[in-house]
């Protein structure tokens, strides 16, 4: 008998912006690849244009490309899962979170090693922010600190405590001093890494806050929010001007919201940010007038 085969053929098709479909061929016309992690993907982050990194339980982080799936390096170091991992925009640095209570940083087309080590943490490290030079590193964890670090010598340059202020994600405002940190402590932060203070806080939401973002031009800032059954689950758009208050929510999501991000800005294309959820769905929406595209 001859070989089996499958004469079973899959087609992708593209959706314009006016509701039309366009066949674009068989699956076969777009690159599938193997897995680069052994257990589930805890984080991933742009490195380049074309290049992304990613963390896993597998307590491994990994630099793909975007276009050939081929991983390009792999680091190993941590002793327990990873939980985040960022980079400069354009940067050869890579840094990478664990439970281990440890960051790291790695060398793009450097060693296995890592050419930088971050201890101080008492628990789990749950926020990273470098600075858009990468001389700079924030870190934050679920011991309700925040410390600053030169990633040139691994010093710690400072270190905040706050009261229960159980830090889920960090962000760094382009071009500015400043820090966004979103709380278990139901807050939004704004830290001003010069001498790591507090610079402003929002009010507190009725859920935990899960996630942030900030704007490319460093206008505006996204949080997340946690929830169940449809209450909660939304993402909110503060304003970092010297208004700083909340300008609009985003409702939509069933249960928590996990992550949100501003999307690049097409120059034909309204300002767009994307939402993900527990419920299992990712939602994008028109970030003026909160109706979802």
């Amino acid at each position: 008998m001859g070989k089996l085969q499958s004469k079973i053929s899959f087609h992708t098709s593209k959706y314009r912006a006016d509701g039309c479909m366009e066949e674009t061929g068989p699956a076969g016309d777009a690159g599938q690849h193997s897995p680069v992690h052994t257990d589930a993907v805890t984080s991933l982050a742009a490195l380049r244009p074309d290049l992304c990194v990613s963390g896993g339980r597998d307590k491994s982080v990994a630099v793909c490309s975007w276009r050939s799936g081929a991983v390009l390096q792999r680091f190993l170091g941590h002793e327990r899962e990873v939980t985040k991992v960022t980079s400069a925009l354009d940067s050869s640095r890579v840094f990478s979170a664990s439970r281990d209570k440890t960051v790291m940083m790695w060398e793009l087309h450097g060693t296995a090693e890592p050419s930088q080590h971050f201890p101080g943490h008492d628990l789990v490290v749950t926020g990273l922010a470098v600075s858009p030079d990468a001389s700079q590193l924030c870190t934050g964890a679920r011991d309700n600190t925040v410390c600053k670090w030169d990633t040139e010598t691994g010093e710690c340059l400072g270190r905040a405590a706050i009261s229960r202020n159980l830090v889920t994600h960090l962000c760094w405002v382009p071009g500015e001093p400043y820090i966004i940190q979103t709380s278990e402590d139901k807050t939004v932060r704004i830290w001003d890494s010069r001498e790591l203070q507090v610079a402003h806080t929002f009010p507190a939401k009725q859920h935990i806050q899960t996630c942030c973002d900030v704007s490319q031009d460093g206008r505006y800032c996204l949080s997340s929010s946690t929830g169940s059954a449809g209450e909660g689950g939304e993402a909110t758009l503060w304003d970092l001007r010297q208004t700083r208050s909340r300008v609009r929510e985003y409702k939509g999501h069933f249960q928590t919201t996990t992550s949100c991000v501003f999307l690049p800005r097409g120059p034909a294309l309204a300002p767009s940010i994307a939402t993900s959820s527990c419920d299992s769905t990712v939602k994008v929406w028109n970030q003026d007038t909160g109706g979802r595209g």
